[in-house]
């Protein structure tokens, strides 16, 4: 198989990137492309008014907002698995596939996750990992130095180590591309929006806010987790924690 996916990767690493254009005063890109269909737009109206059962997941979307400051309560261990369950939870293993509470192109799911604990009842502050297939989580550093060493290498953002937990998804692309070649290495960010996103609408109704990450060190990150940056590689991070009293 051809390097186009490691050399993707690569040449995105933030050392290779040229200066953007809103740096350069460039105008920002209009917010939504042109519609240039043929025939005329049909406005929707007021959205339907959810009934009472469904006010939950409406409050969820409407009020969904990155949150980067916390309170200083712990979370239980139930709420970590309830977030862990809900971004990554296996529903049925169908070889070679398995059918979890997330989509993925193919249920091929490439991706594991890694857990930075700060405040979990019952817990040892440090870096662990979940393996889906058990529902469970092992430990991989306790050591007080992982916490700050992982904020330094997402570019210093505090929210990495003042959150409860920060997450961080680890692509194993050979898994999708098994399936899909290069196309694959498409699949690998599109999985780690939609894992994102769960852990968003499952974090509201536990009273905790999330902010995702995008923005870190490849090669730091990867070293610290452990992972080689090219036949596994971070793609994402998110921090996690209660809301802060208002």
């Amino acid at each position: 198989m051809k390097d186009t996916g490691k050399d993707f990767i690569r040449l995105t690493h933030y050392e290779h990137l040229t200066p953007s254009d809103q740096s350069q005063g460039v105008p920002a890109p209009a917010l939504e492309s042109p519609y240039c269909g043929g025939g005329p737009l049909m406005h929707l109206g007021k959205p339907l008014q959810p009934k009472s059962e469904n006010a939950l997941m409406e409050n969820t979307l409407t009020g969904r907002r990155s949150i980067r400051r916390f309170s200083h309560a712990p979370l239980s261990i139930e709420e970590l698995s309830w977030l862990l369950w809900c971004t990554q939870g296996v529903q049925q293993v169908i070889p070679p596939s398995t059918i979890r509470t997330v989509p993925s192109a193919g249920a091929r799911h490439p991706l594991d996750t890694y857990v930075l604990v700060n405040r979990v009842k019952g817990l040892n502050a440090g870096l662990y990992r979940y393996v889906a297939l058990e529902h469970a989580i092992g430990q991989l550093r306790l050591d007080a130095k992982i916490g700050p060493l992982l904020q330094e290498a997402c570019l210093g953002q505090d929210m990495v180590v003042s959150a409860a937990v920060s997450f961080f998804w680890v692509a194993d692309a050979y898994r999708s591309a098994w399936r899909y070649s290069e196309r694959a290495w498409r699949y690998v960010f599109l999985d780690a929006g939609h894992v994102c996103q769960n852990l968003y609408l499952a974090a509201a109704p536990i009273q905790c806010g999330v902010c995702a990450i995008a923005a870190f060190d490849d090669a730091k990150l990867n070293n610290l987790i452990g992972v080689d940056g090219e036949n596994q590689f971070a793609v994402y991070a998110a921090v996690a924690g209660k809301l802060p009293s208002r």
